[in-house]
């Protein structure tokens, strides 16, 4: 497997790493047998969340078995302020059972305020920072779906990783990424797969390794044989044919005009929708097949999208002119049938 350092950090991870949202929908034993598969195909980075229900869990039993020693993990928390932040990176170590963490991320910056909570003198920061001067986490960084945000956030020095989107469909990181290789950054692509509505997700991966933008991509698995096809692009990595660039393209084309990019340029909704988060939940269900925490998380919203007045000044600030009112009505009609 190839291996890149994450940045200007001691870390020399495979440039295909394990993401674990899917660990969610499979056994103990599976996700035990997962992570082995991933040690004998020479992955050795796993990224989870303090969201993400049993993944922890399961990660760090299957740690014991295939060897803590043998991966850098990396976990994230929705936590902005410096008591919530220290108790999340707390129960990260709890839950796996280890003594340190390699990687812990401030996980889906959504807003201005967020981030100047964050930063603020009782922020996250303060505690990323607390932690790692007692050596419980090794290395800071922080991850979200609005490019602004983070092109802004990386310019405090102590973020040493930033996670974003970004596969053939989803480019729109490419002017944080080149920011922050230029600063010395570790880049890492989340829904590398574009949560799974592109055909033919090994091109993609392939794209993506390709792009000198990535120093890793994090696919979600929950299957040996997902394990086996996507190492295998890192272990014999190799340039894009034409005819794979070709297929690449054609997909590009047929998902530009409906596809969510989660970019957050048509918030805030005068309803109170969150838009982009509709979308994410409704792909969990639908290209994920996790039902059960789809409509968890769609159940948690504040206000669902059947409250949609179909005013459509959503619409009129989507880069991408995706017909959204068309496609919450939608989303509303997935959920009733959970």
């Amino acid at each position: 497997m190839e291996k890149k350092f994450l940045g200007n950090t001691d870390m020399e991870v495979s440039v295909i790493g394990l993401g674990g949202i899917p660990i969610q929908r499979i056994s103990e034993e599976e996700a035990i047998d997962l992570i082995v598969e991933c040690k004998n195909r020479g992955i050795n980075f796993i990224d989870t969340a303090r969201a993400y229900t049993v993944s922890e869990e399961y990660i760090g039993k299957g740690l014991k078995v295939a060897g803590r020693e043998n991966f850098y993990i990396a976990t994230k928390a929705m936590s902005y302020s410096y008591t919530s932040m220290k108790s999340s990176i707390e129960e990260s170590l709890k839950t796996m059972d280890i003594d340190y963490i390699d990687l812990y991320q401030i996980h889906n910056v959504r807003s201005k305020e967020q981030l100047e909570e964050i930063f603020s003198e009782e922020g996250a920061l303060k505690a990323l920072k607390e932690a790692k001067e007692k050596g419980l986490i090794k290395h800071i960084g922080i991850t979200g779906h609005i490019r602004e945000l983070l092109i802004e956030a990386i310019d405090n020095d102590e973020i040493e990783t930033v996670q974003f989107p970004f596969n053939p469909v989803e480019p729109q990181g490419t002017e944080l990424f080149l920011k922050a290789l230029n600063k010395g950054l570790g880049t890492i692509a989340m829904k590398p797969l574009a949560g799974g509505a592109l055909d033919n997700p090994l091109i993609s991966l392939k794209y993506i390794l390709n792009s000198n933008l990535v120093t890793i991509a994090i696919p979600g698995m929950d299957s040996i044989e997902q394990v086996i096809q996507n190492s295998e692009i890192g272990i014999n990595l190799e340039a894009l044919t034409e005819e794979e660039e070709d297929i690449i393209n054609k997909e590009v084309e047929s998902l530009g005009t409906e596809f969510c990019r989660r970019c957050g340029y048509c918030k805030p909704c005068p309803e109170g929708i969150d838009i982009p988060s509709v979308f994410i939940y409704e792909g969990y269900a639908l290209r994920y097949n996790m039902s059960e925490y789809a409509k968890l998380k769609y159940d948690s919203l504040e206000v669902k999208p059947d409250e949609c007045v179909r005013c459509r000044k959503c619409e009129g600030k989507c880069p991408y002119n995706l017909p959204i009112v068309d496609k919450l009505k939608h989303a509303v009609e997935t959920f009733k049938m959970l």
